[in-house]
């Protein structure tokens, strides 16, 4: 006991000496936020498994430099190179997805470095009533279905995986896609604006463990772009019927017609207002090119 009490004196003497100021507490605030949204973030994917390992190695570590287990001590400091190396490996899929993730958010210094792919395409209301009744239509014969509305983020990888369309929105043609046997039922459709891009498209599987045993293929689907992208989905049940919603990698179930069309009109809405900011913006530079002009006149 005693050579444990001045293991840790020895560990925490270099602390006595040490001035902490403003700065600094502010630096270990955000130091604190990283690593609670770090571990927020692993504990719904699997490398909240890998972590736990990772706990354990480090507590092994612990014990050994207690008990002076040098030969333990000697593998464990010139494991770590390669450690971080498999660590990297390991944790591939989740860092890339954690990125992409950071890249969806609309960062104000950043954003305008890598310009808006937001689509102009209009989505208007007769898009809005058209795809509520062919959800909760194909909902009532329990015909399977998934339906991507694209946001400010492009999915043109997306749209590569399956087939062209770029036809207007009708509650006959979603219906006609989805039906069973027929050759676009399989696979997800894209929306832009008023328009269905591409159907039969592959979409990424979401890792989360907080999606139902119950929940299939689809529902992962819809859970694993919402995650990546700005998209909102609509899921139709293929077993139950039941009309769910995935948008910023949460799964809404068992919505209800009301809340499909206050959803779509949010959508609607931010389009016509980004539409609408965009417009002023050509208006502005427009008038400025004018002045510049009458100027050199």
């Amino acid at each position: 006991m005693e050579y444990i009490k001045d293991f840790f004196s020895g560990m925490l003497e270099p602390l006595k000496m040490v001035k902490i100021e403003v700065m600094d507490c502010v630096e270990i605030l955000i130091i604190a936020v990283l690593i609670y949204n770090i571990i927020k973030w692993m504990k719904n994917t699997r490398a909240w498994v890998l972590m736990k390992g990772v706990v354990v190695l480090f507590v092994f570590y612990m014990i050994a430099a207690l008990l002076n287990f040098d030969v333990i001590l000697w593998i464990f400091q010139n494991g770590i190179a390669v450690s971080i190396t498999a660590a990297i490996i390991l944790f591939q899929p989740e860092l890339r997805k954690a990125l992409e993730q950071l890249g969806k958010r609309n960062i104000g210094l950043v954003t305008p470095l890598f310009g808006n792919n937001q689509s102009e395409e209009k989505f208007s209301e007769e898009t809005i009533n058209g795809i509520i009744k062919a959800t909760f239509d194909m909902a009532k014969v329990k015909t399977g279905a998934l339906m991507i509305i694209e946001g400010e983020q492009r999915l043109d990888d997306i749209e590569a995986t399956g087939i062209m369309i770029d036809a207007k929105i009708s509650s006959e043609l979603i219906i006609n896609i989805f039906e069973h046997n027929t050759p676009l039922h399989d696979g997800a459709v894209v929306i832009r604006g008023d328009r269905i891009t591409a159907a039969t498209c592959y979409l990424p599987l979401t890792d989360s463990m907080k999606i139902s045993k119950e929940l299939g293929t689809r529902h992962r689907a819809a859970v694993g772009i919402s995650e990546i992208t700005d998209s909102f989905t609509i899921v139709v049940s293929e077993q139950t019927g039941a009309v769910s919603v995935a948008q910023n990698g949460e799964l809404s179930r068992r919505v209800t017609r009301e809340f499909l069309y206050d959803r779509l009109k949010e959508i609607q809405n931010k389009m016509n207002e980004d539409t609408t900011k965009k417009k002023k913006g050509i208006l502005r530079i427009g008038k400025n090119d004018k002045s510049a002009k009458k100027a050199e006149r």
